[in-house]
């Protein structure tokens, strides 16, 4: 079991990242965020005797992450604050500029105003992930997944136009 327990562990200390995105793309809180962000290692732990390898881990972390954030979202059914996220917000990965930074503040503003399922599209469309691969993630048709991102590029695209917000 230990043996298990540190291979968990590795992994999950490799794809933090994912799951501190995940956390910020669903809640504006921070508070919020560390919960939603416990939730899904526990989930993680809890479905891990699943993995069997079929896929990369990330591909399968990305499954259970998005469901848990989903469920949760749900469960949690709290109603977006548009308020402004906090200036003191630490963005992950980003060794950028400020003005990188100020970016990517606008884009998790206006990210906030979409579904989670349009969340979800965004967040794998951000990742790198493929048609495909957002489909298999999401349970839906590859067609589907391309039809429903470039819909939801349309309205993040104007959410943040409608904000004053000019990349």
């Amino acid at each position: 079991m230990k043996e298990t327990e540190n291979i968990f562990l590795n992994l999950i200390n490799q794809h933090k990242a994912i799951i501190h995105k995940i956390s910020k793309m669903y809640m504006n809180d921070a508070e919020d965020q560390r919960d939603l962000f416990q939730e899904i290692i526990l989930q993680l732990w809890k479905a891990y005797p699943t993995f069997k390898g079929n896929s990369k881990f990330t591909t399968w972390m990305y499954r259970v992450c998005l469901n848990t954030a989903l469920v949760y979202f749900k469960k949690d059914n709290k109603k977006v604050d548009k308020a402004p996220l906090d200036e003191n917000i630490d963005v992950m990965d980003v060794n950028e500029n400020e003005g990188k930074e100020e970016k990517l503040t606008y884009l998790y503003t206006a990210v906030q105003e979409l579904n989670a399922i349009e969340k979800a599209l965004i967040f794998l469309f951000l990742e790198n992930q493929s048609h495909r691969d957002i489909a298999e993630n999401l349970g839906i048709s590859e067609v589907n997944a391309r039809v429903k991102l470039n819909r939801t590029k349309e309205k993040l695209q104007f959410i943040i136009k409608k904000n004053g917000y000019e990349f």
